[in-house]
């Protein structure tokens, strides 16, 4: 993060109640909390809570959904992530041994690219339905990473089956898809799960998705794409969208693939990472997106 959005974060922490916000939502998850429950746990005020939420969103430090007629709260975990990782980076002139056992660099990334250079990194894709871009994406890094990456895929609220044109188009591309399974995230949060040294959720903001967050302590960004889900048009033309979107994920991670992320410290990976989610669209797809 550059110094200006991070001055902007810890301006909008310093108040006993945003405090007390912060690390409530923390608490909740990537579901949050709506704004009545808050107000009740912090013992404030709804007009006193409105400001503050709206300080806090305006810092990138939470976010608002609307589920019916009720708005909840969630905090965004990837900036919390950051802000911490910001304070604690270069603790100890970066020799981790000498940080007391909370600040050491103990990441399950940065564990890895100390101690095995020859063992693979682990990535999730992470999307509602898990069953077209997030397949896609692990399709693709397992190719493209050439043994250096080993690629899962799941989703929040998983469909159950791979959508047949986005399966379709990966054996046309010659890709296997055998092992390839619509799945909910549940089972890498299960005893005996891989340990995940990047996690990235595909999900589109734009087409009012809700993206789902990951807790812990891997790797993490947002790259989303829009969701050939949501499309509307013949077979055909959602062939096409569904080719977009997967040029797309292949131009991300064909980036990523060639970071040299054994070298990188933490921030400039995730400034690298962030960068990546904010790569323009494919011409034209917006065009089509519903």
């Amino acid at each position: 993060m550059e110094l200006e959005p991070l001055t902007r974060c810890f301006a909008a922490l310093a108040h006993p109640t945003r405090v007390g916000l912060i690390r409530l939502l923390v608490g909740a998850g990537p579901g949050g909390l709506p704004a009545g429950e808050i107000a009740a746990c912090l013992g404030v005020a709804p007009s006193s809570l409105s400001f503050h939420l709206r300080e806090m969103e305006g810092a990138g430090l939470i976010r608002a959904a609307r589920a019916g007629r009720v708005i909840r709260y969630a905090a965004e975990l990837d900036a919390v992530r950051r802000l911490a990782a910001f304070l604690t980076e270069s603790c100890c002139d970066g020799r981790p041994n000498l940080c007391g056992e909370g600040f050491a660099a103990n990441t399950p990334w940065e564990r890895l690219r100390m101690t095995d250079l020859r063992a693979p990194f682990n990535v999730l894709f992470l999307c509602k339905g898990n069953s077209n871009r997030s397949i896609m994406a692990e399709a693709i890094l397992n190719r493209e990473g050439m043994g250096r990456f080993r690629a899962f895929s799941a989703g929040s609220h998983p469909k159950g089956e791979v959508d047949a044109q986005t399966l379709d188009l990966l054996k046309r591309l010659n890709y296997p898809t055998e092992g390839l399974r619509s799945k909910s995230w549940d089972e890498f949060a299960a005893p005996g799960a891989p340990e995940l040294h990047f996690v990235f959720t595909v999900c589109d903001d734009a087409a009012g998705e809700i993206c789902p967050a990951w807790p812990g302590q891997p790797m993490t960004a947002h790259w989303g794409v829009p969701d050939p889900a949501r499309f509307e048009g013949s077979v055909a033309e959602r062939g096409a969208f569904i080719a977009d979107v997967y040029r797309m994920l292949a131009n991300r991670i064909g980036i990523f693939v060639n970071l040299p992320l054994r070298s990188l410290d933490r921030l400039s990976l995730q400034r690298r990472l962030d960068e990546i989610g904010a790569l323009p669209r494919v011409p034209g797809i917006a065009a089509q997106a519903t």
